[in-house]
């Protein structure tokens, strides 16, 4: 007999996550995608380093758009993923899991700081 009160197809797209769930998800993202903006670093790096011919071309890519685009979103992803790390490592120890508030002002906070280190990284990138 199936229980006719279970949900028989969830949709994701209504569900309503709080914060702190978007901060964790979120921090998950930066993860990954500083794995792949590090494989393309080091392929720059080495490549740079095999003559001074594709150094000055790596370094003439850096002048475009494009580029200064990747390196902004992999440096908003360190940023992020860097403020969110702490505030996981401060939860380990104990720190913030007192309640919902605890870890929502937590998220908060966050949120604000790496929108102030992400402003930062902008200024420092496309106006410097």
């Amino acid at each position: 007999m199936v229980d006719k009160k279970r949900p028989v197809n969830l949709d994701i797209g209504t569900f309503s996550l709080p914060l702190t769930a978007w901060v964790s998800i979120s921090h998950r993202i930066s993860g990954v995608i500083m794995f792949f903006a590090l494989a393309g670093f080091l392929w720059m790096l080495d490549a740079s380093l095999e003559s001074p011919e594709n150094f000055a071309a790596i370094k003439g890519w850096f002048a475009h758009p494009l580029c200064q685009i990747t390196i902004w979103v992999s440096l908003a992803a360190l940023a992020y993923h860097v403020v969110a790390g702490i505030r996981h490592l401060m939860m380990d120890f104990g720190f913030g899991e007192d309640s919902f508030e605890s870890g929502l002002t937590s998220a908060r906070i966050v949120v604000v700081l790496s929108v102030a280190i992400i402003i930062f990284i902008t200024a420092w990138i496309f106006l410097w």
